[in-house]
């Protein structure tokens, strides 16, 4: 039987997932930032000024939260830590400059991209906690002061962590030539899923 040039990654669904997440990510990390600081209020502009970018800033986070949670029940059992995974990560200069040979082989995520999502989670969650107490004029009145201020921080801290993390994110899709087609097309070559991840090629390899 010949080897198919191609293989799928993620089916439609996933990536329409992916993809409203993505934009709602952005949405809500633009109108944050013009609440976050006055040197970026400009970004309010793209809301229709400050007092829309702070209403539909948190109804935009509650969407991202919940499209998230489809992506993360999703891909949960994906994202183990193993052994092999942690032995990855100690050779992770190799993995840098391209010789992956020698090390475990790599199921469908790597360690990089597991740590990444459990990121994204932690985040997500405390992104959502913080938000709903320091949500005017619906919840905060509801919580005392110093837990709004608290909430204010963590909201923040958790704010710059998760787009830290997605910047990393999507630097990484780009550097490592091929990643980004999975989430355009859907597929990936049967080259490109061999050489970055192996477990995952003969997983997929065994069960067509």
């Amino acid at each position: 039987m010949s080897e198919p040039k191609t293989i799928e990654r993620y089916t439609p669904k996933e990536r329409g997932n992916h993809w409203i997440v993505a934009i709602t990510f952005i949405l809500a990390a633009l109108s944050g930032l013009a609440l976050f600081h006055p040197s970026m209020f400009f970004f309010a502009d793209l809301f229709g000024g400050g007092p829309w970018a702070r209403i539909l800033h948190p109804f935009i986070g509650v969407v991202m939260f919940l499209f998230f949670c489809i992506t993360m029940v999703r891909f949960w059992h994906l994202n183990k830590m193993t052994d092999a995974d942690r032995q990855w990560m100690k050779s992770v200069k190799e993995v840098m400059m391209n010789r992956e040979k020698n090390l475990p082989e790599v199921g469908k995520y790597n360690a990089g991209q597991k740590y990444m999502f459990k990121l994204m989670v932690a985040c997500m969650f405390l992104l959502l906690l913080s938000g709903i107490i320091m949500w005017r004029p619906y919840f905060a009145a509801s919580f005392p002061v110093g837990l709004v201020r608290f909430a204010v921080v963590v909201h923040a801290v958790s704010a710059v962590a998760l787009i830290i993390g997605i910047i990393v994110h999507v630097y990484a899709a780009i550097w490592v030539k091929g990643t980004m087609r999975a989430m355009v097309r859907g597929d990936v070559s049967a080259a490109w899923a061999k050489h970055h991840h192996p477990g995952w090629y003969k997983e997929v390899s065994r069960s067509n």
